[in-house]
């Protein structure tokens, strides 16, 4: 009588994500066609998504998977931008590469200023980032070259040379402003779709594993062998790289910069922390559903001006209160539905058979 040998092995991915992997894929083809199917107005909304996309996932990481819980992510938004400007105006370098190249000077200010900030922890370590944003404010309003506290204006020539402009306007009659815009969005298509892949990617291997034992319990998971400090540098380099190229992206995009709007804290670290605590903290789907509800509710009530961030204030309280895992954290505790599943799940036998599913209120992947 013969038996068959019983192997148990993981799996992370769901039927769920699966399907909705595939819809993915194909949301993102169509989404590269936007710029000849719908008004450059359209493209502006859709380059605004993507880019604050990019900025939320970035806190989340940082906040919800790391725990560090910077309030100055402006910083590398701002320095990144005016790297770039400083690239395109000062070395006439293009200004595809420099919002590249805008990545590693981001780097560079994390560097120094991840010395100081590491040195602080919870409220204190929010508090001291944002200094430190401010400070780069104060010294950057001094940047004469770049216009100082009044801030400058991207050169026309450089727009109009920029890689792909001349070919998006011989083959498809594209003016430059269109032909720039629709630059720009690609770039920030391909940057969310890169960001949310790369970040999922992460949090699948050890090294995810290594950051969500030290944001439950940091103590422990130093007992158990994790270099938590190594960890938190890791993703504090990361974000910072990923941030300060979308900083320099937006500002390509606007062709404007100036202190004030370059370094924001509402923009670029009020608005983001929106984002993420509606959709749902330490997911890379809350990001996602905050993104949309953002939006919905800017397009909606951006008219009504300071009553709209009252209202904005008043969901962002009311979800923390009775829904503190966020929009999608509630959808997912009563479907068990993960598009973006990272914990592991022992299969039997390479079947959905799992071993939750031999266990009464086992534990669901």
């Amino acid at each position: 009588m013969s038996s068959t040998a019983q192997t148990w092995t993981t799996k992370t991915g769901t039927r769920a994500s699966g399907l909705f992997g595939i819809a993915a894929i194909l949301v993102v083809i169509v989404a590269a066609a936007a710029p000849f199917l719908v008004s450059r107005d359209i493209v502006q909304d859709l380059f605004f998504i993507l880019t604050m996309l990019v900025l939320a996932q970035n806190w989340n990481l940082l906040a919800g998977y790391a725990g560090l819980l910077s309030i100055g992510q402006q910083a590398f938004v701002g320095f990144g931008a005016y790297s770039m400007f400083g690239m395109v105006i000062l070395l006439g370098v293009d200004p595809l590469l420099a919002t590249l190249l805008a990545g590693f000077f981001a780097v560079l200010l994390a560097i120094p200023s991840g010395f100081f900030s590491f040195r602080l922890q919870g409220a204190y370590f929010g508090v001291g980032t944002w200094v430190i944003a401010e400070a780069v404010r104060l010294v950057v309003a001094q940047w004469k070259a770049l216009g100082g506290g009044t801030g400058t204006s991207l050169p026309g020539e450089a727009r109009k040379a920029m890689f792909g402009v001349d070919f998006l306007k011989n083959t498809f009659d594209m003016k430059t402003s269109q032909a720039s815009d629709a630059i720009a969005y690609w770039f920030a298509l391909v940057l969310a779709a890169a960001t949310v892949l790369l970040f999922y990617r992460i949090l699948r291997t050890r090294q995810g594993l290594g950051l969500a034992a030290v944001r439950d319990n940091e103590t422990a998971a130093r007992a158990l062998g994790v270099n938590a400090q190594r960890m938190k540098v890791f993703v504090y380099l990361t974000t910072a790289f990923v941030t300060g190229i979308t900083g320099a992206l937006i500002y390509l995009q606007k062709a404007r910069i100036s202190p004030d709007a370059a370094f924001s804290v509402t923009d670029w670290t009020a608005y983001v922390l929106f984002i993420v605590v509606i959709g749902g903290i330490g997911t890379i789907e809350g990001p996602i559903v905050g993104m949309i509800v953002f939006f919905v509710l800017q397009k909606t009530l951006s008219d009504f001006g300071s009553v709209y961030l009252l209202i904005l204030g008043f969901i962002g309280i009311a979800t923390m209160i009775f829904a503190p895992a966020g929009l999608w954290g509630l959808f997912s505790a009563h479907t068990g539905i993960q598009l973006f599943p990272v914990r592991r799940r022992l299969v039997l036998n390479g079947s959905d058979h799992t071993l939750q599913d031999t266990r009464k209120g086992g534990f669901n992947g």
